[in-house]
Formats: structure tokens, sequence, C-alpha cells
């Protein structure tokens, strides 16, 4: 959504493929402003034949793919589903732009998940694929068909391997939506509690509307590349949520609960990025603090929470 905003505000006409235009949510559109700037059109990403006659009609210059099933912990509850649909929406992309001979440049949302068991960090764009997640299995497989459609096919094609980067748009299986949403409803006078896993495992986290930014611009370039998207900002998921509700003047102690059933079957317990790459060959760079990120991410919340109750 941030993107189409800020294609949106460089003049771009912005097309979104959805899975059904005539009952569309809408929600996220009307937070940002644009509902009616942005022409949706119904589309099955799985069918070839339903995604050539999509970039057919459009003539598209640019093509971001953000689709995904992209929750880590719904992919080992879904593995055939996940890997399914993150794999077949990416090669359908790249298949029909190669069929029809487009000269449309092509951004595949990549993921810091599809590292997995990491053997040095900061994580850099040359860094071993391990994944531990069958989410972390379908990126990376999307990850080296966008690669290969590039080397082999000439596609202008760019993977951004984005690290958390968080928004008051986050969908609630989120963790940082889940507790944000949580103790704002706890600070209004809610019975609640927080229900959480591992609390020790470090992300590197990031602001998303700045992300947007690095992709958009990778697309600028004159050759097509990956490139690592990361703040730097890593601490733990406990500490992080403690952060949020201390805004709030709570202790988080009192308000959260550890669930073991929401522990994954494999974990990542660290990583975190090197963008060197991206901010000196892309000029790109967070311009917001972490301490401004969750100061935002809060306030944002709270401003969400009381447009939905009014």
């Amino acid at each position: 959504m941030y993107l189409a905003k800020l294609l949106l505000e460089k003049n771009y006409n912005v097309y979104g493929a959805i899975r059904d235009a005539t009952n569309p949510s809408l929600i996220n559109l009307a937070f940002l402003g644009i509902t009616d700037a942005v022409q949706l059109i119904s589309t099955n990403l799985r069918d070839l034949s339903n995604v050539i006659r999509l970039l057919e009609k459009v003539q598209p210059g640019e093509i971001y793919n953000l689709a995904s099933q992209s929750s880590v912990g719904r992919s080992f509850e879904q593995p055939i589903g996940t890997v399914e649909f993150n794999v077949l929406s990416t090669i359908n992309l790249l298949e029909a732009i190669r069929f029809l001979a487009l000269e449309a440049r092509f951004y595949q949302a990549s993921s810091s998940e599809m590292f997995g068991k990491v053997e040095k960090l900061p994580v850099t764009e040359e860094a071993t694929i391990h994944p531990v997640s069958p989410y972390g299995i379908s990126k990376a497989a999307a990850h080296w068909i966008t690669v290969n459609y590039r080397e082999s096919y000439g596609v202008f094609s760019c993977c951004g391997i984005l690290f958390n980067h968080e928004s008051v748009l986050r969908g609630k299986q989120f963790v940082t939506k889940k507790v944000i949403s949580t103790a704002v409803r706890i600070s209004r006078g809610a019975n609640e509690k927080v229900t959480l896993g591992n609390l020790d495992i470090q992300r590197d986290w990031g602001y998303a509307p700045e992300y947007v930014k690095a992709m958009w611009t990778m697309l600028q370039q004159e050759t097509s590349d990956d490139y690592i998207v990361a703040a730097g900002w890593r601490t733990a998921c406990g500490n992080l949520s403690s952060l949020f509700f201390a805004y709030l003047g709570l202790h988080w102690e009192d308000y959260v609960v550890i669930e073991k059933n929401l522990f994954r079957p494999s974990e990542m317990q660290i990583i975190y990025g090197d963008s060197t790459k991206t901010r000196s060959k892309l000029g790109w760079q967070p311009k917001i603090s972490f301490k401004d990120l969750i100061h935002g991410l809060v306030e944002q919340e709270r401003g969400c929470e009381q447009t939905v109750s009014t």
C-alpha cells in the first residue's frame, strides 16, 4: 500500500492485482487516502493465461510482485499452499513478461527468512541460503527463479531482500501489530492479555514506508541486481514488545502470556542484515531513528483504533 502511494506521488498509473476486485477490502487504501487512485483488477496469479491477459491489457512499465502468503507461522500450518502460491505467482509473472516480450522492469519481494541458518552475521547478498521454514523455502525458490530469468532471458528483474519492515497496516497475525494493537486497547481500559511465543529471537526492524523507496529505486537503475534492505536496528522480540508497552506507560510483564504452541518447529534465533550495497549504490538509508519507529507505530495505531471506534 505504501508503494502504491509512492508511485502515485510520482505520477504513475497504478494497477493492483487482487483476487476479487468485485468485493475488495479497501481499509488500507482508505487509510492512505488513495482508494480512488488505484485501479484494482481481479487476477489469479496461479493461472499463467490469466496473468498474460492482465499484462497484455495493462502494458506495465514496472511490476512489483508483493503478492505472497507472507506469514512464517502460517506456512508451517499450510506448507503446500505457501510454496505453491509464492512460487507460481512469481514464475507466472516472469514468464508472462518473457512470452509478451515486454520491456517491463520486475521487482521481486525476497525475504531475509530465506537465509535461515546463517553462518555469518550481518547477512550480505552473498550469504548462503538455508531456509528453516516453508515460507523461507518458497521465498528462496522465487528468489532464484527471478535471478534465473535475469540471467537466462535478459529480464530486468531485481530482488529486494527485505528484513522486517513494520507499519500500522501490518496484518493482525504479525507480532508487532498484535502487540501494539493489544497494548493500545489495554491503555484505553481493555482487560486483555497478549499471547506470544519465543521472546528471545532477534530481528532487524525497520519502517515500511522507507523500505518502499529502496524498492522503487532498484528499478530506476541502469542494470538489475539484488539488494538487502535493512535498517540495522536489531533487538529481541521481548525487548521490542516491552518498548511498545512502556511508551504507553504500561509494564508489559503484567500483560504478556507465553504459549508454547506459538513456538515454531524451527526458528532463526538471530538475524540482521548488512545494507552497505543498497546504501552505496542506491543512496538509500533509513531516516527515522529506532526510538521514532517505536513511538510512531504506537501513535499511528492509536489513530487507527480511534478511526475504527468512531
